[in-house]
């Protein structure tokens, strides 16, 4: 299956060859619309001139990152947050997994220990390791042991409910009107 998260071409062909750029994309994915979140790793290796590599993110120059992150168009909404957050989880893949991301879930024993691993991450809590897990299982093929349990409500088969579930424009407009029904249900109350 091909990714098709950020809806642009180069950009999923990215976050489908690159645990980090897929990493980075669902840590950028907040308060901006999906694809923006997605694209993001594809700018930043575009800037950088190559793919992304988390011994250099995390090595970088933070106020040069903010810089390569708020350049137009802006990587984010709030690009000198988000550098340092994308700086951070670098970090983290360097000291824990020795910069290799799919290092995270290639020898997890079981879903609960990979929703584990991943809400460890810098920025990533319960909800945000949840739907990465449902991504891998659902779209990359990992599926250790218990993963959809792990993956709470966004594991679940043939639901619009995360970027998990988006494999094309269709389900990307079924995900949103998903997302707007449970806000027109929660202003409700």
């Amino acid at each position: 299956m091909r990714i098709q998260l950020a809806q642009r071409t180069e950009a999923d062909e990215l976050l489908g060859r690159s645990p980090l750029a897929l990493l980075v994309g669902m840590l950028l994915d907040q308060q901006i619309p999906m694809e923006w979140a997605f694209t993001g790793p594809y700018t930043i290796s575009e800037r950088l001139g190559h793919d992304l590599s988390a011994e250099e993110i995390a090595s970088y120059d933070p106020e040069a990152f903010t810089a390569l992150l708020a350049d137009k168009p802006a990587v984010h909404r709030y690009p000198k947050s988000m550098a340092a957050r994308v700086q951070q989880l670098a970090a983290y893949l360097v000291e824990h997994y020795d910069g290799k991301p799919d290092r995270i879930w290639a020898d997890a024993a079981n879903g609960k220990e990979l929703l584990k691993r991943l809400q460890d991450l810098p920025g990533y809590g319960k909800q945000k390791a949840q739907i990465f897990v449902a991504l891998l299982g659902k779209q990359l093929g990992v599926q250790p042991p218990g993963w959809r349990e792990a993956a709470g409500a966004y594991g679940e088969q043939d639901s619009f409910r995360s970027v998990a579930d988006v494999v094309d424009a269709e389900s990307l407009g079924r995900v949103r009107s998903t997302k707007q029904e449970a806000k027109r249900l929660a202003k409700a109350k």
